[in-house]
């Protein structure tokens, strides 16, 4: 099986550079896009995921306004701060960093996230939408997920595209975007009877769990496409959720951990926010 490398990078830098494009177009038509960022604590891979989006913010020409609030900020503060940024209209997009501290109400906190300013596309209205298959800003993980299987003319209408997580931030709208473009879609979860024999029948796999190197070879059928969610760190080593040695030669297509869906999360985070003025 001559295996191809998905290369998120190269996919993401690609995008990137025609978002570049779109926002000088619109500064010149006198519209400047802002996207608001709200860190509560001091997480530390929160951190880096907010410094990455602010740079990414940069290299597009998007203007980024960050705000870092301690973690014994009270649900009221954020509140207010939250009601300010979906008046302010200099602000497109608003993004709050997950998870919150623990004596927050994260559902209440992204309840109150204009709809149209969502760009994480995690809000109850902004799901509903997506599996209504109305107009929205889908989550920017998945929303990169289809992206890179269309870059790579990957088919995707009639195939047995099996997800292995029901997060609602990845499992649960990969569903609904697959479906969208037509697949044949099975979620798979930790009380899923025959797991192994679920998997091995699938076309496209989508392994989102954070269990390093769950997928093995043997739960995949020769040919299929492999596209990993996972990051986790194994010895100082950062590894995704398939065991990517052992599988990568029954592929077709797979994405490597790190530099696979990763760079793409945060590539959609920039399309999405552009998506607020103007179509993509």
């Amino acid at each position: 099986m001559n295996t191809q490398i998905i290369d998120g990078k190269k996919i993401s830098a690609e995008i990137r550079s025609d978002l570049g494009k779109k926002v000088a177009e619109l500064k010149e038509n006198g519209i400047e896009l802002g996207l608001a960022v709200v860190l509560v604590g001091s997480d530390p891979a929160s951190s880096v995921y907010v410094r990455n989006k602010i740079k990414a913010c940069e290299e597009v020409g998007i203007k980024s306004l960050s705000y870092y609030l301690p973690e014994e900020t009270k649900e009221s503060e954020l509140e207010e701060l939250i009601l300010s940024l979906s008046k302010d209209e200099k602000v497109n997009g608003i993004l709050v960093q997950l998870p919150l501290p623990k004596h927050i109400n994260e559902d209440k906190i992204l309840s109150l996230i204009p709809v149209e300013k969502d760009v994480d596309g995690f809000s109850a209205e902004s799901s509903g939408n997506l599996m209504l298959g109305k107009k929205c800003l889908a989550p920017c993980t998945p929303n990169g997920v289809i992206q890179m299987l269309k870059r790579e003319k990957i088919e995707i209408a009639g195939k047995n595209a099996v997800i292995i997580g029901r997060s609602n931030i990845v499992g649960k709208p990969m569903a609904m975007l697959l479906l969208q473009e037509n697949a044949t879609v099975t979620i798979c979860h930790s009380k899923t009877k025959n797991l192994a024999e679920v998997v091995s029948n699938a076309d496209i796999v989508v392994v989102a769990i954070g269990r390093p190197k769950f997928l093995k070879p043997e739960m995949v059928k020769e040919g299929a496409v492999v596209i990993d969610v996972g990051i986790n760190r194994v010895d100082g080593k950062l590894c995704g959720d398939v065991d990517y040695d052992a599988v990568a030669p029954k592929c077709s297509y797979i994405t490597p951990v790190p530099g696979g869906v990763g760079p793409m999360t945060i590539t959609m985070l920039m399309y999405n926010t552009i998506s607020t003025v103007t179509e993509l």
